[in-house]
């Protein structure tokens, strides 16, 4: 099965627009390619953020706690298929109806394994049933927890190398959606009944 490394990406200029495509593994190579990724947060009812701690065996940023979910849209792939295709793949999780809270561009350099992140990321925040069932993948994560976004946003402050550098932004998109660069929220919808593409990404990567 073809590695996630080996995927493409899309490439994005400052607002966005697609130029060209490059494959995972190139993108993330110093100095970095800007390319469009996407942050899905899942919410339960009491407003607790759904954590992943990320595999060992991420070439990014392991063991660093992050956001439920994230990764990068195949190109010509719509943010709601993308992300709930790796909702179902890291969390066993979905279909999922996301909205679209915020878009940030941040860089950030991996001093464990020399990877660069520099990327256009959609923030998506999802309802997360008490009821649904999640059946993380072991190679893509190592631990979930819940979290007070209050607590969170005084943690990160207090130790920020336990967190993925892009959590930060992510959050403050979720907290102050109408200060994002996308301006208001926008619906990214996946209906009930579709099917997303079946083509598994392998683990490894964002």
């Amino acid at each position: 099965m073809k590695s996630r490394e080996d995927h493409l990406v899309e490439l994005v200029d400052e607002t966005g627009k697609a130029h060209g495509t490059l494959t995972v593994a190139a993108a993330h190579q110093p100095p970095g390619q800007l390319h469009r990724a996407f942050s899905v947060l899942l919410v339960d009812p009491d407003g607790q953020v759904l954590l992943q701690r990320r595999a060992a065996v991420k070439t990014r940023f392991p063991l660093r706690w992050a956001n439920s979910c994230c990764g990068h849209p195949r190109p010509g792939e719509s943010l709601a298929e993308a992300a709930n295709r790796r909702l179902r793949e890291e969390l066993g999780a979905g279909p999922v109806e996301l909205t679209e809270v915020g878009v940030y561009v941040y860089y950030a350099e991996d001093p464990a394994t020399g990877r660069v992140e520099f990327e256009y990321d959609h923030v998506l925040r999802g309802d997360f049933l008490p009821a649904a069932p999640l059946l993380p993948d072991p190679d893509e994560v190592a631990e979930l927890r819940w979290a007070d976004p209050a607590a969170l946003a005084a943690d990160l402050d207090l130790d920020p190398r336990s967190y993925a550098p892009w959590l930060g932004g992510v959050m403050n998109r979720l907290l102050h959606p109408l200060g994002a660069a996308s301006g208001a929220p926008a619906p990214a919808v996946t209906p009930p009944g579709s099917s997303a593409d079946d083509t598994a990404e392998r683990s490894g990567g964002r």
